[in-house]
């Protein structure tokens, strides 16, 4: 089963659980916020999509970070950042069966990754 990541009021996890519903694709809904996000599975993130394309740099989460933090990101302090606060994930992951990763929501991403 396809499991999706995010948090319940993000506008992004929303419009990907509306198309999941719509297209009637069978998922499981992870909320980070509540559920938290082991150091393990953020690992396998890293190294299928990279700590770049996980960090959200447009959130209110990021945006709240000390400017010399933000100047100092690196890969440790980016996943050490997320592990303590999964808000800085961009949303939604969504892992697939296969164990592909992929960040963010685009119907034509969806379509394409599920063979629709």
């Amino acid at each position: 089963m396809l499991t999706l990541f995010g948090i319940k009021n993000c506008d992004s996890v929303k419009k990907a659980r509306h198309w999941l519903e719509e297209h009637q694709i069978e998922y499981r809904f992870h909320d980070f916020r509540t559920e938290g996000l082991t150091a393990e599975r953020l690992q396998q993130w890293n190294g299928a999509v990279g700590w770049e394309a996980l960090l959200n740099r447009r959130g209110t989460s990021w945006r709240q970070l000390p400017q010399e933090v933000k100047e100092a990101i690196d890969e440790p302090s980016a996943l050490a950042m997320i592990l303590e606060n999964p808000t800085l994930i961009k949303r939604p992951v969504l892992e697939l069966n296969d164990g592909t990763v992929h960040v963010n929501f685009k119907a034509d991403d969806y379509a394409r990754l599920l063979n629709l």
